[in-house]
């Protein structure tokens, strides 16, 4: 695990879009493509724009990466709360990226279920496998509650070990989210929070000192067999860490 804590949010998006970078290009280099998986949120939203602004989208070979999601809600692809259409905004419609390298869940179906089943087939089909599919970058935010992609407490997904994308019942929404789950996060060649605003010092204080909680907060289940665990967090996140 390692822990960055930059000086204001603006320095922190900076050095996300730097590492997104660095890191592509690596999985480029090393394998000819690259297989990342976005978060929702207003904290990677303006990461995204910032990697579309000229000084970033000329540095980045879009050309190569296969988008996906960490989660998304059980809405159209067109709605406001859809992280698809969030990323497609503020990045993906703003670079050359070409649209079938853009794999996202088909959440508009009434049958979570079945898009849950449909996403996971999309993603054994197009992403590495060794043996598992390994994403080279996954986003993730936390939310006051701990919960990380839609991975609430005491929800079901949490217990899921052979499925690599479930519909979750979530209990605070009354409704289904679709998410990633662990066996596939923790296969990651980086999974990385992206956490700003004194609104979450106290759930990342909590989850970075008590690290055997119990039961553990279900960021804290976020640990890449094989791969690297970034908490990359501002000043004002990290207000509680000593």
């Amino acid at each position: 695990m390692r822990i960055e804590v930059a000086e204001h949010a603006d320095a922190l998006n900076h050095s996300v879009a730097e590492q997104f970078v660095r890191l592509t290009t690596e999985a480029v280099e090393a394998r000819g493509r690259c297989a990342v998986a976005l978060s929702g949120g207003s904290t990677p939203k303006n990461v995204y724009q910032l990697l579309a602004a000229p000084a970033f989208r000329a540095r980045v070979r879009w050309g190569a990466i296969h988008f996906f999601w960490g989660d998304e809600r059980h809405v159209s692809p067109d709605h406001p709360d859809s992280n698809y259409r969030m990323a497609v905004e503020a990045m993906l419609s703003k670079v050359p990226v070409p649209p079938a390298n853009v794999h996202r869940v088909r959440s508009e179906l009434p049958d979570t279920e079945r898009a849950a089943r449909e996403y996971e087939e999309t993603i054994r089909a197009c992403v590495d496998r060794a043996p598992l599919p390994r994403f080279d970058v996954i986003h993730l935010g936390i939310g006051t509650d701990g919960h990380t992609a839609s991975l609430f407490p005491g929800s079901a997904a949490l217990g899921e070990r052979e499925r690599l994308c479930v519909a979750n019942w979530v209990e605070k929404f009354a409704g289904y989210r679709i998410t990633l789950t662990l066996p596939i996060l923790n296969a990651a060649r980086a999974a990385i929070f992206i956490v700003t605003g004194a609104a979450k010092a106290p759930i990342i204080q909590q989850v970075l000192r008590d690290r055997d909680a119990t039961p553990p907060f279900p960021a804290q289940l976020i640990r890449p067999v094989d791969g690297e665990c970034w908490w990359m967090l501002d000043q004002a996140a990290a207000g509680e860490l000593t």
